[in-house]
């Protein structure tokens, strides 16, 4: 049997349906606002945000603009070297043999400060600037021409020609003693081997083993630590960040000192807040491996002049921050390409130092370089 049909409800009455009806009601005033707050707090931190990403480098880069030329080295020239290229070069005193300092892996000719104020007493002694590090522009990749399509942008080959063609225009004769430290010291024997003519005193200050990227345990801490390292200083230094942390002071220059002016100091900073420098300074890590690789064959294909005198300072360790089982290895390394390649070398061993003595013992290297100065100096005025 049905039911009957309710009756309907009075008109004072609300309808009430089968089915329930969804709340219609309207969001209250303080939620509304509080839902603009939120949109409005995301708006600011969006637009904090974006200050925070995109300002410090236009400030860095607008520094950079600024310091370029005020940071000039004052006794220092930018010379034209051809095929469109000027390198940076700084010569103090005055007189023959012309010392030439080559830096490390990836610095610039600062780190040469002490021994160049001490050695320019005595003689001329020139540092430079490898091309792309420091005040020495480099091409860019669709800008070159001659010798860089023949050798990669960042390896000896292309380091010995671009350092003989600035010393040709510079109007910088011989004989030189040649002093070149890591990368500096494969430049340097390079160099002599090819000019022997130009070079009566060869100075290898921590050379790099020829044969060191044969070993699979050097190749992972160079390209799994070392390169990565200074690929991070090139990030840091194109995103501002590197400016920023040098301002409070967390930072601080490699070449430092009372007896370091503030112009050194401030064009440290300069450079490791520009990251046409720093990216200079990853190519020349990335292709340290080729550049052994030339020497290698260099000093085959045309022995040393027996004219050429050779002297090797080594410390203690190579690195004293890298692992002891490494600094091992380029010890039994650098002792048996020595004895292959230069026999009768004179070879100095420095206390308590590493790779950094050029600046951080600074006076041995002067010490040596001085006594190499005053026997060629005698044996000039005996001739």
């Amino acid at each position: 049997m049905r039911r009957r049909a309710e009756a309907p409800s009075s008109g004072n009455e609300p309808a009430v349906a089968n089915n329930k009806v969804p709340d219609q009601r309207r969001p209250s005033q303080a939620e509304v606002k509080g839902s603009v707050s939120y949109s409005s707090v995301l708006v600011n931190i969006g637009k904090c945000l974006l200050v925070i990403i995109l300002v410090p480098p236009f400030l860095n880069y607008a520094s950079l603009q600024r310091e370029a030329q005020m940071l000039l080295p004052k006794d220092g020239q930018i010379v034209d070297v051809g095929l469109g290229q000027k390198m940076h070069l700084l010569c103090k005193g005055r007189g023959k043999p012309v010392v030439i300092l080559d830096a490390p892996t990836g610095m610039s000719s600062d780190v040469w400060f002490h021994v160049q104020e001490n050695v320019a007493s005595l003689t001329k002694v020139c540092t430079y600037d490898r091309m792309g590090l420091g005040f020495s522009k480099r091409l860019m990749q669709n800008e070159t021409t001659g010798t860089e399509k023949v050798w990669d942008m960042s390896t000896t080959g292309r380091m010995v020609d671009d350092l003989h063609r600035l010393l040709g225009a510079a109007g910088i004769v011989g004989p030189f003693i040649l002093v070149g430290s890591e990368l500096g010291a494969l430049n340097s024997r390079f160099y002599t081997h090819i000019h022997d003519v130009q070079v009566s005193d060869l100075v290898l200050i921590d050379p790099i083993p020829e044969d060191i990227f044969e070993e699979d345990k050097w190749k992972e801490y160079w390209y799994g630590k070392v390169v990565p390292s200074f690929q991070a200083k090139q990030f840091s230094a194109a995103t501002g960040l590197s400016r920023m942390l040098i301002i409070l002071g967390a930072i601080e220059p490699t070449v430092k000192g009372e007896n370091v002016s503030e112009e050194v100091i401030q064009r440290q900073k300069y450079l490791q807040s520009n990251p046409a420098h720093q990216s200079a300074a990853v190519d020349e890590h990335y292709f340290l491996n080729e550049s052994a690789a030339q020497v290698r064959d260099i000093t085959k294909f045309k022995p040393l002049s027996s004219r050429t005198s050779v002297s090797v300072l080594t410390g203690d360790s190579f690195d004293m921050q890298m692992p002891e089982h490494l600094n091992r290895m380029v010890a039994k390394l650098q002792k048996r390409f020595l004895e292959d390649s230069y026999p009768s070398a004179n070879h100095i061993h420095i206390k308590g130092a590493d790779r950094r003595m050029i600046y951080k013992k600074p006076s041995a290297i002067s010490q040596h370089l001085r006594k190499l100065v005053n026997q060629r100096q005698a044996k000039q005025q005996s001739e």
